[in-house]
């Protein structure tokens, strides 16, 4: 996913994210989307076009070890929260949940779906899989309970070294994507589609699936100098 100007501001704390009001339904919205994120992963991998940077990295883990795509991506999901702490980031339900609920569901679906004999499928499940994509991504971003591992790694790092958001994701995607090619990642036409759709396509969705948050109203200020209040002598 790439830079956001409507990205939603996160809570101070964990547990102010939980008290800022209509809770079941940024509860629903972040299971919703996660659970879709990791459908979408499924049909990205069955379309055998290309997948995107994480992705590569992921199946070129698998491809040396003895673990399904769901576990690999829970694997790397807890050791990238590993790096949050140097950063001093902490996690919060929604990052949690995102580490464990996408593996899950990959494996889920990759058992049902298999790799359409037809190119003319393959291309339709590429371009589902990032349309989902992206309404997940907002979703699950959207419910503001916490980013998930991998983006809170990217905001960490700009917090502290100070660099662009664009620079600093790039610069992950990249090492992460060459790493993933050289371990056996699948790289094609579906990591380009998705590197240039992903972007727009959350752009527009974020504002939309953002729950803004239920604040305590402003009090009213003070009644100026010298001005008795309504109702005194």
């Amino acid at each position: 996913m790439s830079d956001n100007s409507h990205a939603p501001a996160y809570a101070s704390s964990p547990l102010a994210a939980l008290k800022e009001g209509r809770l079941t339904r940024r509860l629903v919205q972040l299971y919703l989307g996660l659970v879709l994120y990791g459908a979408s992963m499924a049909l990205m991998i069955r379309a055998d076009l290309g997948l995107d940077p994480w992705d590569v990295f992921h199946q070129g883990l698998v491809v040396h070890t003895p673990f399904s795509f769901g576990t690999i991506v829970i694997l790397v999901s807890l050791v990238v929260l590993l790096g949050w702490i140097p950063l001093r980031q902490l996690p919060g339900l929604g990052t949690l949940s995102n580490a464990l609920i996408i593996g899950l569901v990959v494996d889920l679906v990759l058992g049902i779906l298999s790799v359409p004999e037809s190119l003319a499928i393959r291309i339709v499940f590429l371009v589902a899989a990032v349309l989902l994509n992206a309404v997940a991504t907002a979703a699950y971003i959207g419910a503001r309970l916490g980013p998930g591992p991998r983006d809170g790694l990217m905001t960490g790092l700009v917090r502290r070294t100070g660099g662009s958001v664009r620079l600093v994701r790039t610069g992950i995607e990249v090492v992460v994507l060459g790493i993933g090619w050289l371990l056996g990642g699948t790289v094609g036409i579906g990591t380009v589609v998705y590197a240039l759709g992903i972007g727009p396509l959350v752009h527009v969705l974020l504002p939309r699936l953002t729950v803004p948050a239920d604040l305590p109203a402003t009090p009213a200020p003070a009644a100026a100098a010298g001005t008795a209040p309504p109702g005194a002598e």
